[in-house]
């Protein structure tokens, strides 16, 4: 019989971009690690069936339909968690896109959309949550999604590398911030490699129609990751769970790279 995990008990987590992939993983593993869980996005069928199935599962979960790139929303969701949940411990600054193009033919409409949800996203999460996780009794944790194009770079992928890469010197700026402020808040990034998401079925604008694309992530993993498979999205949310709890208190400022030894 496996043992409960109750670890977050008592602590509330924000999960953004949380109806699908990476996001909804990581809303029901911290959930059944015993965390409250305020999940947003912009998509609320599918946001609302992960509450659901958090729920249902025993957990403690709410739904809010939330655009990352809008201040007026990030502050309006920071208040609804503190209204229903009491608090907010956890921030996981998910939502996130991908655009495949390349750069000299990219329009700048994308590019500005795209840094706009990638970066702007996080900026205003942390901007919002840590002044609220400074002042609770647990401190907080502040993990933000990455990748492994904010390590390397890679071909038709120069603006999100942009923006994944901005996020990883971000996660750093704002740790030695907490730090030097004496807020007990740590802030950490997670750099996921190829993870069956789906974000490949949009990556790439020009396969917008349905069915289309053609990225298919177990087969690019047979060639370009050392163990030959691709991940899945519960070995990036086991990931935020250890950065999420007290087994990483002496954490902050660094990155968790889970992508199979790709970018080694």
């Amino acid at each position: 019989m496996s043992t409960p995990d109750n670890r977050l008990q008592g602590r509330t987590a924000l999960v953004s971009g949380g109806a699908s992939g990476i996001g909804a993983a990581c809303a029901k593993r911290l959930a059944a690690a015993g965390a409250a869980v305020f999940l947003t996005d912009v998509d609320s069928l599918q946001g609302e069936q992960v509450a659901a199935e958090i729920t249902e599962a025993g957990g403690l979960a709410k739904f809010s339909q939330h655009d990352v790139t809008d201040e007026a929303q990030w502050e309006r969701v920071v208040a609804e968690c503190q209204s229903h949940f009491g608090g907010l411990n956890i921030l996981v600054n998910n939502a996130g896109i991908a655009i495949m193009c390349d750069v000299f033919e990219m329009s700048l409409e994308d590019w500005q959309r795209q840094q706009a949800i990638n970066l702007d996203g996080v900026f205003l999460g942390v901007k919002h949550c840590v002044p609220v996780m400074k002042d609770m009794a647990d401190g907080g944790s502040v993990i933000n999604i990455s990748s492994v194009a904010g390590l390397q770079g890679a071909p038709g992928l120069s603006a999100y590398n942009a923006t994944k890469g901005g996020v990883r010197l971000f996660t750093k700026g704002v740790a030695l911030e907490c730090g030097r402020n004496g807020w007990p808040v740590r802030v950490n990034s997670v750099h996921p490699g190829i993870i069956a998401t789906p974000i490949w079925d949009k990556i790439d604008p020009t396969l917008a129609t349905e069915g289309a694309n053609n990225y298919d992530p177990d087969e690019m993993s047979e060639t370009a990751v050392p163990t030959g498979v691709s991940g899945q999205a519960i070995d990036i949310a086991n990931g935020v769970l250890f950065l999420a709890s007290d087994e990483s208190s002496y954490m902050t400022g660094s990155e968790l790279v889970i992508d199979g030894g790709l970018s080694c």
